[in-house]
């Protein structure tokens, strides 16, 4: 198919993503399996933890005591989200992060209520971290949520989507993520909003998307990203999370189905769908619900042969 890449990245966003909103409390034991056996899975990069306030994400209250605990693995890149300055000392203290997250919203209504920011606010805050976090040898990423479609607001200009891509741009993050953070995107809004980021930063920054499936929509989403060139990918095993700020925020992209597709596709992806589908099943287990990845029920294909 035109335009899409040889290899596939997929960003592992399960213990920080997957697991903030989850109304059960997941002990840090717990969380560091399950980083584990993401590890043996072959995932490789991995959103490990988020610095913010506990009292609103209580979830998260233990990313300094996880990060002490990481698995030393030579192929591990951790990741964890920060907010704001503060959060990013404690990333950069905890002294096991590759990597830092940041988040600019697009619109102002949930900047507001997810991180007390509004987009210029957002983008100064990140205008200062980008530059701590070269200076300190760590990479960042920026996220633009709700990228094609807020809860509060309705539709999003694409205009003002580009118009944010730019301005980070000239930032110089490592990475641009588009978010489509309530699950409402289609392939059509996707490929137009990534070409036109695309003609108004070039190739300035490597993209990558990040796709929730609340409205079974993600997996199409993807296809559509990776026609448009982008070959990096969010995505948590079993398809738990959602945003403690987004009403009805569920279903991140199972990260199984994905490598599912991309490995049927014929793209590059060094991840083992059998240990990824036991690993959806066991967090299941430890969670106390089915969850709504689709692979590790009906399992791969073609099935593996019997003994």
């Amino acid at each position: 198919m035109n335009g899409i890449a040889g290899a596939v990245e997929l960003i592992e966003v399960s213990p920080r993503d997957g697991l903030q909103n989850e109304s059960v409390p997941v002990d840090t034991t717990t969380k560091l399996e399950l980083i584990a056996r993401l590890l043996d899975a072959g995932q490789r990069r991995i959103e490990v933890t988020s610095f913010v306030n506990p009292n609103k994400v209580p979830q998260m209250a233990d990313a300094e005591a996880l990060c002490e605990r990481l698995p030393h693995h030579p192929d591990a890149r951790y990741a964890g989200l920060v907010l704001n300055q503060r959060g990013y000392r404690r990333a950069r203290a905890s002294g096991r992060l590759h990597e830092v997250c940041l988040v600019v919203c697009a619109s102002d209504s949930f900047g507001q209520r997810n991180q007390g920011q509004t987009i210029e606010q957002g983008l100064a805050e990140t205008a200062a971290i980008v530059r701590a976090a070269r200076a300190d040898g760590i990479a960042s990423s920026v996220t633009i949520t709700v990228a094609f479609g807020c809860p509060f607001e309705g539709e999003i200009d694409t205009a003002r989507v580009v118009g944010i891509a730019q301005a980070l741009a000239e930032q110089q993050p490592d990475e641009l993520v588009l978010a489509d953070t309530i699950g409402v995107a289609v392939p059509s809004q996707v490929s137009a909003v990534i070409a036109a980021v695309r003609e108004r930063i070039g190739n300035a920054l490597p993209m990558r998307g990040h796709f929730h499936n609340t409205r079974n929509t993600a997996i199409a989403n993807i296809v559509a990203a990776l026609q448009a060139g982008v070959s990096r990918f969010d995505a948590s095993v079993g398809g738990v999370g959602g945003c403690p700020f987004a009403p009805a925020a569920t279903g991140n992209v199972a990260s199984e189905d994905v490598a599912y597709l991309c490995q049927r596709m014929g793209l590059a992806l060094s991840v083992d769908l059998e240990r990824l589908n036991d690993t959806a099943r066991w967090l299941g287990e430890r969670l106390g619900r089915s969850l709504p990845g689709m692979l590790s029920r009906a399992g791969g294909f073609p099935p593996r042969a019997a003994g």
